[in-house]
């Protein structure tokens, strides 16, 4: 079996770390010159909501327009979503996903550690910094016992996770990565390994039997090796027979060992059901077992042997 590298199961471990944008507004200060005071200048600059001027104070330029520090916060700050107060021009503010956060309340929802300069992860509208997100939803590592960090490189079998690197071969002690494995119980091993130390070998050329093979006389074979010892054809799925514990196909064995039918002279070897018959020396097969003079079958009958001959008994009376 191989397994399947990098891929959580669980929809939770899909988030990935993020970073908040800051924002921040640019404050300027216009300052009256010299005596003159704002009623003798000849151009006036206002606040464009309260229409107060704007000199000798601070101001944020917005949308073209100038506004005074009060009014900017009124009109154009946003609310902390978590405190739910106003985020004023000199607060750092953090944006992230259409919500707006001082920087003191952007914190971790577990361990209240700041997050402003770090990278978090939102979980089910909570944020969550790297380690309390590892430790409540990352896997853990069986081989070495720590947290499989989001993004890592990782196996998953049989409902256990480890890290790449910890997912090795039980004999060579390399890792496995995504090559096929063979598991036995608890342990796991490479398929040169397993074939090493475990996998039976054949009882012709030794070589380990990674799979299939045949078995003759309790012995493992490849089908390569289980051969016809006369003509060497693979005899795996076809019907053999042994001599002297030697394999041999069929038609091996009836030219080497089988005796010889009188009246045609092939071998006669009653595999499949063949029937023969035998009189002294001499067999037939059964549809050879014939009237030498007439050819009636003389099967289940009786006859006369003469000389080399064997006769029915009209044939036999004729003579």
């Amino acid at each position: 079996m191989s397994v399947e590298t990098g891929k959580g199961k669980d929809s939770r471990r899909q988030s990935t770390s993020q970073t908040a944008e800051v924002r921040t507004a640019e404050i300027s200060e216009l300052v009256a010159h010299g005596s003159e005071s704002e009623d003798t200048m000849s151009e006036r600059f206002d606040c464009d909501n309260c229409k107060e001027s704007l000199y000798g104070r601070k101001y944020i330029q917005s949308e073209d327009s100038p506004y005074c520090i009060p009014c900017y916060d009124s009109r154009f700050a946003n609310t902390c979503d978590e405190c739910k107060e106003l985020i004023g021009h000199d607060a750092r503010e953090l944006f992230y996903e259409d919500r707006h956060y001082h920087e003191h309340c952007f914190r971790c929802f577990r361990c209240d550690r700041s997050l402003a300069d770090e990278p978090f992860t939102s979980q089910e509208e909570e944020l969550l910094c790297n380690d309390c997100y590892c430790n409540e939803f990352s896997s853990k590592c069986v081989a070495c016992d720590e947290t499989v960090m989001p993004g890592s490189r990782k196996l998953e079998y049989s409902g256990s996770t480890w890290h790449e690197s910890c997912f090795i071969c039980n004999s060579c002690k390399q890792p496995i990565g995504s090559k096929a494995f063979i598991p036995d119980k608890e342990d796991h091993y490479c398929v040169p390994c397993y074939e090493n130390k475990f996998a039976p070998r054949c009882t012709r050329c030794k070589k380990a039997l990674a799979k299939g093979g045949v078995t003759y006389r309790d012995e493992p074979w490849h089908k390569e090796c289980f051969v016809c010892t006369g003509c060497k054809t693979q005899l795996a799925g076809q019907p053999f027979t042994s001599r002297e514990d030697s394999p041999y196909c069929l038609k091996c064995f009836g030219n080497l060992y089988a005796k010889k039918c009188e009246a045609c002279s092939k071998p006669i070897t009653g595999f499949s059901g063949g029937k023969y018959i035998s009189f002294e020396e001499r067999q037939w097969h059964q549809t050879c077992f014939t009237c030498s003079r007439c050819s009636a079958s003389l099967v289940g009958k009786g006859f006369f042997p003469e000389n080399d001959e064997v006769l029915c008994r009209e044939c036999n009376g004729d003579l």
